[in-house]
């Protein structure tokens, strides 16, 4: 037994408990998990929101469902969607809002709810980063309607490749369980569209195995990033990951923002500083979605649509926050910030 079969039953039993929802699906990819959320609830021409500052697939898989993306800005300190932006972008062609818990802190989901109650709106989280991230005390997983989640090697648990979707709706459970497997009922039996995106048992029991060791991981990515803001804070070129009262930030990545106005460099002039230190250090996402050549082309986007996303993508920059960090890999990343902030500080 190698496909999808008990191992990967027992891995979406175990995590619909972790997470809180009534029910689990697990797929191939969080790619995959995001194509079906949409070909569940899309037909032909609907609209749905969806953050302008993220990962391609977000975006992308609504076109393949047959909707049509569209952006709106984020919030400048949390990277995650501008409720009131979003809002003024609804149409009466809208049928979903897509609030992504970027870099594992969630989205103000409490106004998104009321906006997608009041407007008859599905709420399709996308929380791919964001596997143990809470809002207002309860797991983002165990909102309302669909949420996907990523199991890809650098998540906070991964299966090598793999996704789940969870939800509370019997309904779409059904639905997503069909089109992960050839729209099958039964074998040979086609009764809608599908495609393979089914998980194996084998990873599906390394996914299990991970979920067992996963307060670990969180509790070290929490207490590495609260080490890295206690250290880093206090310099003014730099902008530290701001977390709401009511959110807990499950630190997936962690990213700041640089002020480049202090300082006489462009983000990759200060990454470079921190390369030559022994210290990596990644961007998510040097370009937004309204100007990815291909949205561009076939959506007519243009420059100044979404201006906030367009100054986050060049000025963030990750820093490690691994749960492998030692306490002299977490000095040294210190270290090596200061030492670029000293370098190109205009002060």
């Amino acid at each position: 037994m190698l496909r999808q079969g008990e191992k990967t039953e027992a891995f979406e039993q175990l995590f619909s408990k972790l997470v809180g929802s009534e029910y689990a699906c697990a797929t191939s990819s969080g790619t995959a998990s995001l194509h079906i959320a949409y070909m569940s609830t899309l037909r032909a021409g609907d609209e749905v929101i969806v953050p302008d500052f993220t990962f391609f697939s977000t975006a992308s898989t609504v076109i393949y469902s047959g909707g049509v993306p569209v952006f709106a800005d984020v919030d400048p300190r949390t990277f995650t969607i501008d409720v009131e932006d979003a809002k003024e972008k609804i149409t009466n062609r809208t049928k979903a809002i897509v609030p992504v818990h970027l870099f594992g802190n969630s989205a103000d989901l409490r106004p998104i709810l009321e906006i997608a109650e009041d407007k008859d709106l599905t709420v399709i989280s996308d929380a791919a980063q964001a596997l143990g991230t809470q809002y207002d005390g309860k797991d983002v997983g165990s909102y309302r309607d669909i949420v996907c989640y990523s199991f890809y090697p650098t998540k906070n648990i991964t299966t090598c490749e793999g996704g789940m979707i969870t939800t509370d709706r019997k309904e779409l459970d059904s639905k997503f369980r069909l089109m992960r497997e050839h729209g099958q009922s039964s074998r040979y039996l086609h009764t809608t569209l599908g495609l393979n995106y089914r998980m194996t048992d084998v990873e599906a029991a390394v996914g299990m195995e991970q979920i067992r060791k996963l307060g670990v991981f969180l509790g070290k990515r929490k207490s590495n990033a609260e080490f890295l803001t206690e250290n880093l804070r206090t310099f003014d070129e730099i902008e530290t990951p701001y977390v709401k009262p009511n959110v807990v930030h499950s630190f997936n990545q962690y990213t700041i923002k640089l002020g480049l106005e202090q300082l006489n460099c462009g983000r990759d002039d200060f990454a470079n500083v921190l390369k030559l230190e022994n210290i990596g250090s990644a961007v998510y996402y040097p370009t937004p979605l309204h100007l990815q050549p291909i949205f561009m082309s076939i959506l007519h986007m243009k420059e100044g649509t979404c201006p906030v996303s367009e100054e986050l993508a060049g000025r963030v920059l990750s820093l490690p926050v691994h749960p492998s960090l030692t306490q002299t890999d977490l000095e040294n990343i210190c270290k090596a910030v200061e030492k670029a902030i000293e370098s190109y500080s205009k002060d």
